[in-house]
């Protein structure tokens, strides 16, 4: 039988003898402390974060020493939620299948206790009698026993799954008398560990807390940059392609920020899709900083059911939607504070993270999913306005952007030159990329550097057929700081190696002169519009 070529995965779990993986080791050897110190824990990550496959490969990691249990609610209809005993008979029904899976046979388990759960589960059980078997179950075993539960957010909004977290807790409280797992893992999305903050959109949030005994469970399950080379590296030698690993590892990191789905998505296409497009059909030619950045383009149009997600949350939760609008398109400014109810579910979603201190969007493919987003609903409100001709700013393939900018500052002069200064410092970012936006559509792609946003400065990066584009938005201060402005500027441009950028500055002096000019900094040229 041939062997199957490895490849990257990004539907459901990953399995290192068909998928391309990082190497899990380092953290299950942390989460393996965690478990030998008799943990009780919640995985709580975002949707497509690797949490199930995280756990497949602990199951595998511990089983030499310990009886794993590992079973998944998302198996269980609600219906098998409705009451206590249907919830029981369902539990230990789901519990027997994994204890006698033919190729995942749990070992260490006393067949008397098996059966006598098995004859429980037949005759009909309460939560008691199903945890006295299990007790039962735990004190027979020749060595410790763990339980994992995947998708518990199946089971969250039942009343009976908080009687069976309670059952779980007093158990643990009670384990130096009576037997009990060594330790019980819960994984889904939302934070079981404390029911205080049950997320209801149009409901009552719970404030009881049946999981209070649970340890804090904070490794980083997002791929570093040696995760994504280590994995690059390991494809490169299979595919006999030489590959600068640690590079393109650098460049996917900064688009991700390490999302495990993210990270596997971009490398897919990588391997199937860029190789087939003009100009990549080289060997190993997708492994470029063009085929990365060709990729995020792919991947920013494709209606993955992960951006389908957000945009429902956005729907669900308008104080979250609203807080993420101000930060991309006003520069504002929000303290990271996990006791904010609102920045919390930003963060148990994976929309956002704490940066220096402040709320900041998890990575830069959300955060341009997000304007693209914003901007088509905007859009839409402006259906009746004309957008810009796309051709004319395209010459031999490229992107004339002195002309975007020479165009749009008349635009912007005709149309909202006589606004008020509250409307253009709450909107003047917004319509640039609403002009910028069908412009390059379909041909390129942007993003915002996050270092640089805050109120009165913004950088858009352009990525149009291989080549890049800075420009610098900022309110008028003054011609003292519009020089550091353009110094700012032109030190950027030598980081991106860049000889030329863009400065456009939305100006609030009513003797101002709406125009374009270009002067040099360095050996900088910057092309300057106000507006």
């Amino acid at each position: 039988m041939a062997v199957m070529e490895r490849y990257f995965n990004i539907n459901g779990t990953c399995f290192p003898d068909k998928h391309y993986m990082v190497d899990l080791s380092g953290r299950l050897a942390e989460i393996r402390k965690l478990v030998e110190r008799g943990d009780y824990f919640t995985i709580n990550r975002a949707r497509q974060y690797g949490k199930t496959t995280t756990l497949r490969a602990l199951a595998l990691y511990l089983r030499q020493d310990y009886a794993v249990i590992s079973i998944s609610f998302q198996r269980m209809s609600s219906a098998r939620f409705r009451d206590e005993p249907v919830f029981a008979a369902a539990f230990a029904e789901t519990f027997l299948s994994a204890v006698h899976n033919r190729r995942k046979q749990v070992q260490g388990l006393d067949k008397a206790a098996v059966d006598r759960l098995e004859r429980s589960m037949a005759n009909g059980m309460d939560l008691t009698e199903l945890f006295t078997c299990l007790s039962g179950l735990c004190a027979t075993a020749d060595r410790p026993v763990v339980l994992m539960i995947d998708e518990v957010d199946s089971a969250s909004n039942n009343q009976v799954f908080l009687d069976f977290l309670a059952q779980l807790r007093d158990a643990y409280l009670d384990r130096e008398e009576t037997p009990t797992f060594q330790s019980v893992i819960l994984a889904g999305v939302y934070d079981i560990r404390n029911l205080k903050q049950k997320i209801r959109p149009s409901g009552e949030h719970r404030y009881n807390s049946p999981w209070n005994i649970a340890a804090r469970f904070t490794l980083d399950m997002s791929f570093s940059v040696d995760d994504i080379a280590g994995m690059i590296r390991d494809y490169s030698r299979d595919r006999g392609i030489e590959i600068d690993a640690r590079m393109i590892a650098g460049l996917i990191h900064d688009y991700t920020s390490g999302y495990p789905f993210l990270v596997s998505c971009v490398c897919k296409m990588l391997d199937e899709q860029i190789p087939a497009l003009d100009g990549f059909g080289q060997t190993g030619a997708a492994w470029t900083a063009a085929g990365v950045s060709e990729a995020v383009r792919i991947i920013l149009k494709e209606p993955y059911t992960l951006f389908d997600d957000m945009r429902k949350k956005l729907d669900d939760y308008p104080e979250l939607r609203a807080m993420l609008y101000a930060i991309l398109f006003n520069g504002r400014s929000f303290p990271y504070n996990s006791d904010s109810r609102i920045i919390d579910i930003g963060t148990m979603f994976g929309f956002v993270k704490e940066n220096d201190g402040v709320v900041a969007v998890a990575n830069r493919i959300f955060e341009t999913r997000l304007y693209n987003l914003f901007l088509a609903e905007d859009m839409l409100e402006g259906a009746g306005k004309a957008l810009p001709d796309r051709t004319q700013f395209v010459r031999d393939g490229y992107l004339d952007m002195d002309l975007v900018i020479t165009k749009f500052t008349e635009h912007f002069t005709e149309i909202y030159g006589d606004s008020s200064d509250a409307f253009i410092e709450e909107n003047g970012r917004r319509l640039f990329l609403l002009y910028l936006k069908p412009i390059i559509n379909g041909a390129g792609n942007y993003y915002i550097e996050a270092r640089t946003r805050n109120m009165r400065r913004t950088d858009v990066i352009v990525d149009y057929h291989g080549r890049q584009y800075v420009i610098e938005m900022k309110i008028w201060h003054g011609e003292e700081y519009n020089r550091r402005g353009e110094e700012q500027l032109a030190g950027y441009l030598s980081e991106y190696q860049l000889k030329k950028g863009y400065l456009l500055s939305f100006c609030f002096n009513r003797n101002k002169t709406p125009g374009v000019r270009t002067v040099r900094c360095g050996d900088k040229e910057i092309m300057e519009a106000v507006v």
